[in-house]
């Protein structure tokens, strides 16, 4: 056998790494993608589910919103306290008003040198949404957040509906997936003689295997946008993309500490505090939380996940409807922009077309899926090892830049730096194995 080039060394490689990655990936990915189809459509899922609570019947004017809050105080259960109040943004929509136990440690002086801030840690497994008519202050039902279909299916897609020490699984599938990603671009990129594009008239394991290559790499900038914003909120590997976020300065502005009222006549109610908010930021629906204590302030911001541009965070004196602080898409950082976008893509809440893209993309995935096993069982019947063939030598081919990418994603990710160092000690074992058969007796 004449000598192997640097090219075929590296693409053996390649496609060696491919398919350990595709191996580790695919039960968590097809986890993932089967559930994420369900999370796609819970617009759609939950306006046939709770119709009857979030819409109304518009008839006459509205109601003052204390109207709403007194009948949603008078119907949750004992205990509880208004944590915010969403307002309804269209003229058929019903008034959301959420309770909750009052956060550990607080008093009647809550809320004296901070804003009204966002549940505790722990605080909300409790959480109440009452709905109520905003034309005839009726009550139409409540609904814990934990029992609604979109929280069923958000810790379906994270955690298998298990407690977070299973985010585990999902992080590391979406780890491999993205080296699985990487991997087939590079094994796909187009050689003299040797187009990426489909040719017509191929079959058997060669027709899988130019329609798995050229669909995966037609949506690779879609997955890898999938994979990089879900890596975001991931346990380990979400801390420490959050501590480069940090470290580059790119965090989102934050409400300062300090901020209070200082009382000074009659408090602005909630109709009021609406009214100042709307006159502020007159095309955002907004979400408020009222003021804890005597120097609490009122705090909105937006309520709207469709159109991530409009968001913002608002707080105002609680007696005079001073701004203390107003924060828009403009002060934004580069970081949190992409993040205002990915996020909510990634959940498909930007309208149908997200939707229609997100369904598109779960059906190639579950195709790549498929189409690999069935290329990977005709190899086998073909009488192939399981496992692509690694030529002599393509380690030391592997590109330096190759190198740094891998030490800096292991670095970033730790499930996979682990879970790498245990494929590097099988191929180790796998080496010795074929030394020692090739070895003379």
């Amino acid at each position: 056998m004449g000598p192997v080039s640097m090219g075929a060394q590296r693409r053996s490689l390649f496609w060696r790494i491919h398919f350990w990655a595709a191996l580790i990936a695919s039960p968590f990915v097809l986890v993932a993608t089967l559930s994420g189809l369900l999370y796609i459509f819970t617009p759609q899922i939950e306006a046939q589910l709770y119709g009857q609570l979030e819409r109304v019947a518009p008839q006459g004017a509205r109601l003052p919103l204390d109207a709403a809050v007194a009948a949603a105080r008078r119907a949750a259960p004992a205990g509880l306290e208004v944590q915010a109040v969403v307002p309804p943004a269209r003229a058929e929509d019903a008034v959301r008003v959420s309770f909750d136990r009052p956060a550990p440690g607080a008093s009647a002086h809550a809320g004296h040198g901070q804003p009204a801030a966002s549940p505790r840690p722990g605080q909300g497994a409790g959480r109440i949404t009452v709905f109520v008519d905003p034309y005839r202050g009726q009550v139409l039902g409540s609904q814990r957040e934990q029992e609604r279909f979109s929280e069923w299916a958000r810790r379906l897609h994270s955690r298998l509906l298990q407690g977070d020490g299973w985010r585990w699984m999902i992080e590391l599938g979406a780890s491999w997936m993205l080296v699985m990603l990487l991997t087939g671009v590079y094994l796909w990129w187009p050689r003299p003689g040797q187009p990426g594009m489909p040719r017509a008239g191929r079959r058997g394991r060669a027709g899988w295997r130019q329609w798995h290559a050229f669909l995966g790499v037609l949506l690779g900038v879609l997955s890898l946008a999938m994979v990089l914003t879900g890596i975001t909120w991931s346990r380990y590997a979400g801390e420490n993309v959050r501590a480069l976020r940090d470290w580059a300065g790119q965090a989102s502005p934050q409400v300062p500490g300090g901020l209070h009222s200082m009382p000074q006549g009659a408090p602005l109610n909630w109709q009021q505090a609406w009214d100042r908010t709307r006159t502020l930021v007159p095309d955002t629906p907004p979400q408020l939380t009222p003021p804890r204590g005597p120097h609490g302030v009122w705090r909105a911001s937006s309520a709207d996940r469709r159109h991530p541009g409009n968001r913002f965070d608002l707080v105002l004196n609680a007696y005079d409807g001073q701004v203390l602080y107003h924060a828009g898409w403009a002060r934004q950082t580069a970081f949190g922009k992409a993040s205002a976008v990915g996020i909510p893509f990634h959940r498909g809440e930007l309208g149908v077309w997200n939707q229609v893209l997100l369904f598109l993309f779960a059906a190639s995935v579950l195709f790549s899926l498929v189409s690999g096993w069935v290329m990977f069982f005709k190899r086998r019947r073909a009488g192939l090892p399981g496992l692509p063939k690694l030529l002599p030598g393509a380690w030391r081919a592997t590109p330096p830049a190759a190198v740094l990418l891998g030490l800096a994603l292991c670095a970033l990710m730790p499930l996979l730096a682990l879970s790498a160092a245990v494929v590097l000690a099988i191929e180790a074992a796998l080496g010795w194995r074929r030394h020692d058969a090739a070895a003379p007796a």
